[in-house]
């Protein structure tokens, strides 16, 4: 009798602790631009920080392994398209692909909204809500052009 009586108490405690489970946290959105590579051309008009903003809106909200392959080939048509240079495209695609794998523990990795660990998985419903809610926020604040990508005022530009 004391077994099941101990059994039912562990049960009805899993049944009340399941009940607490939240969904997990989700950082707001960060951005470094191109992260370890220039945001445009140093000489010209090429310019594909957007199209980075974008990618790592991808990255930082993260999902699975499918959506991420599918973030990174809009990114190297977004590159190829500002830059009109396939090999930088090609350059940079192959960067991401190499460097954004969700286990590595960088602050450019697949997923990095999310604690590390989470590596692909899709977003359940209140995740993806909270994640439209959080870009949202983001491009509230940041505008049509987000701070990272505003071109240096040539008459402030420390150069």
């Amino acid at each position: 009798m004391r077994s099941r009586a101990g059994i039912g108490a562990i049960a009805g405690a899993l049944l009340v602790l399941s009940g607490c489970a939240s969904t997990p946290a989700l950082a707001p959105f960060t951005t470094d631009g191109c992260s370890l590579f220039p945001d445009r051309a140093a000489i010209g008009q090429a310019d594909w920080c957007g199209c980075c903003v974008a990618h790592d809106l991808a990255y930082w909200r993260g999902g699975s392994a499918a959506a991420r392959l599918e973030s990174d080939r809009v990114f190297r048509e977004c590159v190829r398209a500002a830059s009109r240079s396939p090999a930088l495209a090609g350059t940079m695609y192959g960067a991401v692909r190499a460097g954004g794998v969700p286990w590595l523990p960088s602050p450019f990795r697949w997923g990095y909204g999310w604690g590390y660990g989470r590596l692909y998985r899709t977003l359940s419903l209140e995740e993806d809500a909270q994640a439209a809610s959080l870009h949202a926020a983001w491009m509230a604040e940041a505008g049509s052009v987000p701070p990272v990508c505003r071109a240096p005022d040539a008459k402030t530009a420390p150069f």
